[in-house]
């Protein structure tokens, strides 16, 4: 089930699209996040502290175990769906604690 590593120069145009999406997502995840953390330092709202937190479970996280378990260890795709289905899961429920929780 596992695949070799895909060198840029030979990826399809459908795999850069994917990268250049995943990349974008974890990063407007981040800027999003960012401006969440900034609202808890200015305003002490804790469930802005826990959006943050869930923003960055949600959308970076998923993009760093890609990538960092693809390189480090090259498992079967399944474990890395799996890792990255449950950091998306915690950051749900994170960002749910975040609007419905007791601060």
């Amino acid at each position: 089930m596992s695949q070799g590593v895909v060198r840029l120069d030979e990826a399809t145009m459908f795999e850069l699209l994917t990268v250049v999406s995943l990349f974008l997502v974890a990063l407007l995840g981040t800027i999003i996040a960012y401006q969440a953390y900034r609202g808890y330092r200015r305003n002490d709202a804790t469930s802005m502290l826990y959006l943050a937190i869930g923003l960055l479970l949600l959308t970076l996280c998923p993009f760093l175990i890609n990538v960092t378990i693809t390189t480090l260890v090259a498992p079967d795709r399944v474990v890395i769906v799996f890792l990255e289905n449950v950091s998306r899961l915690l950051g749900l429920l994170v960002i749910m604690y975040s609007l419905y929780g007791r601060h």
